[in-house]
């Protein structure tokens, strides 16, 4: 809000004066008298021009509200994208699509994937089957 608008509004909250007694304007109490006339002359300077009568028709182009809905309606962009996408096929090679992520990573550890474990292949047992039926005729007791 400019300082105008709230002395404005200020002036308009004071209590009424009796008739006998003025106070001197507002721009001479605060020793503005050449801001006043500037500010005139500003207004001045910027009297509207007399606009277009909108009520007359001349010059004025009809559209057609079909036209308008046809422009507003959306347009299913699928096939034309669908076609872009599928167009360039080129895969690039496993190495080297590594070796870009490699270097686009951070050095933290935080930005490393986590490292792989390899897995511990199962030893073959020491026992062998004749091994195992011998255990059973022992402990079990059949023959």
């Amino acid at each position: 809000m400019s300082a105008s608008l709230v002395r404005r509004g200020l002036e308009l909250l004071e209590p009424p004066e009796p008739p006998g007694q003025r106070k001197a304007a507002p721009g001479a109490q605060r020793g503005r008298d050449g801001s006043r006339a500037a500010g005139a002359a500003r207004r001045r300077r910027r009297a509207p021009e007399p606009a277009r009568n909108k009520a007359t028709v001349k010059g004025r182009v009809v559209k057609s509200a079909i036209e308008e809905y046809h422009k507003k309606k959306p347009v299913n962009h699928l096939r034309e994208n669908l076609k872009y996408m599928l167009k360039g096929r080129l895969v690039a090679d496993q190495a080297i699509t590594e070796q870009v992520l490699a270097q686009n990573r951070g050095r933290k550890s935080k930005d490393q994937p986590p490292e792989k474990a390899e897995k511990k292949k199962p030893e073959g047992t020491v026992f062998t089957e004749e091994d195992f039926r011998k255990f059973e005729r022992e402990y079990f007791g059949i023959p």
